[in-house]
């Protein structure tokens, strides 16, 4: 008796299946292959639409120079010179949209992602990776929730907020010390999210300890685009230093707000400032920008490597060198490092690379790397200060270029 057709037809393609897979040419295997030959598929993910756009901009911007120059230089050489491929995402400003973004990359095979600037972005990207064990080395998102989780797969390069609030806090007291405790009151403004809301509970917590009176705490959405009644509200309390913790455009609105309504503490001494520490805002509103203070991520202006970026990004038409560019500069080439110790593109390998990262080819103020719970050990902030038109390190002494002028205001 005959087989129908359609049966015939299953058992001959079944047969053809068991012989794809004893000599190893079936078809779905083609996503192994990818991820063990050809380029090494990396995530860059930013907010580049959106509220943070401009930061995410300028994160992407940093992060494709460095892919740009690694496999200009030869690749990865242990894999046979593999290109670094580059697939971009955009968080457009949203955690969720983040996740999204990660689920992308996982399908199209990364080996890694480097991202995603804000705290709440990347605490939820650094969540969805680890579903994928997908290393996730974080840019610049200072929430300290992100490595406190046990996320196996989360690697911090730079200091989190409470690092830099803590180094804040002690050169601080340092300079006022110095001035005679010309500084005794404190007002904080700070946007909602994790980072500000983190960074103002731990200065609040620790500034009437070392004699500090804080008059006033305030909390503004992300966006803000008025800023008169925390203004209003500054004036009135009059205290002799502002501590703003937020975005670049909220806290460029801010301190113009200031100079509008002629609000003059005697110091404006910002931790983690979205403006103070950039370049642009120092070209834009020079008179506003000068004289201000700021506890950030800043690079070792003495490195001749920096210096040499600097000019690289700032002949490129309307970019500026900010903390966004040469954090993820310097996060790509950690995460080349560990792939070229890795010799492999699996996750878990590169993951265990990273782990045992001693990575010291860096231009930062931090030494070899050393990760612990996820966490650069020797990742520290340094305080810089608007002078003469130009930001110039002021502490610590190792780094300095400048002596600090504080109070700005006598």
């Amino acid at each position: 008796m005959s087989l129908p057709a359609n049966r015939r037809k299953f058992l001959k393609d079944s047969a053809a299946i068991s012989a794809a897979a004893a000599t190893g040419t079936l078809g779905f295997p083609a996503i192994v292959r990818s991820q063990t030959s050809g380029p090494v598929k990396v995530g860059i993910l930013h907010p580049v639409t959106g509220a943070l756009s401009y930061s995410g901009q300028l994160s992407r911007l940093g992060a494709r120079i460095a892919v740009d120059e690694i496999n200009a230089a030869g690749g990865i050489k242990s894999l046979g010179g593999a290109k670094i491929e580059a697939v971009l995402g955009d968080a457009q400003s949203q955690p969720q949209i983040g996740v999204a973004e990660v689920e992308k990359m996982n399908e199209a095979g990364v080996s890694a992602i480097v991202g995603a600037y804000a705290s709440a972005i990347c605490l939820a990207t650094t969540q969805a990776a680890a579903k994928y064990s997908i290393p996730h080395v974080v840019d610049v998102g200072v929430a300290d929730q992100i490595v406190e989780r046990g996320l196996k797969n989360t690697f911090r390069f730079a200091p989190g907020y409470k690092t830099v609030t803590q180094d804040a806090i002690k050169y601080l007291h340092i300079m006022n010390t110095l001035s005679r405790k010309s500084a005794k009151t404190v007002a904080i403004v700070h946007e909602e999210s994790l980072f500000g809301t983190g960074t103002a509970n731990l200065l609040a917590k620790e500034l009437p300890g070392l004699g500090y009176e804080v008059k006033e705490i305030m909390k503004h959405a992300n966006p803000t685009r008025d800023f008169s009644n925390i203004v209003l509200r500054l004036k009135a309390i009059n205290a002799d230093i502002v501590i703003p913790a937020n975005y670049y455009n909220e806290y460029a609105l801010l301190v113009r707000a200031m100079k509008q309504q002629n609000v003059s503490p005697k110091a404006i001494f910002s931790v983690l400032g979205g403006g103070a520490s950039s370049f642009k805002f120092v070209k834009e509103f020079p008179d506003v920008a000068n004289g201000i203070i700021d506890c950030n991520h800043w690079y070792n202006a003495k490195d001749k490597r920096a210096i040499a970026l600097r000019k690289k990004v700032e002949a490129m038409k309307d970019q500026y060198f900010t903390y966004e560019v040469f954090l993820n500069y310097q996060c790509v080439y950690l995460l080349a490092d560990a792939i070229e110790r890795a010799k492999s593109r699996d996750r878990a390998a590169i993951i265990d690379a990273l782990e045992k990262s001693t990575w010291d080819k860096h231009f930062m103020p931090y030494g070899p790397t050393k990760f612990v719970n996820g966490q650069n050990t020797g990742a520290q902030p340094l305080l810089t200060q608007v002078l003469k038109g130009d930001i110039k390190v002021i502490l610590p002494n190792t780094f300095a270029e400048a002596e600090p002028v504080f109070p700005w205001k006598a």
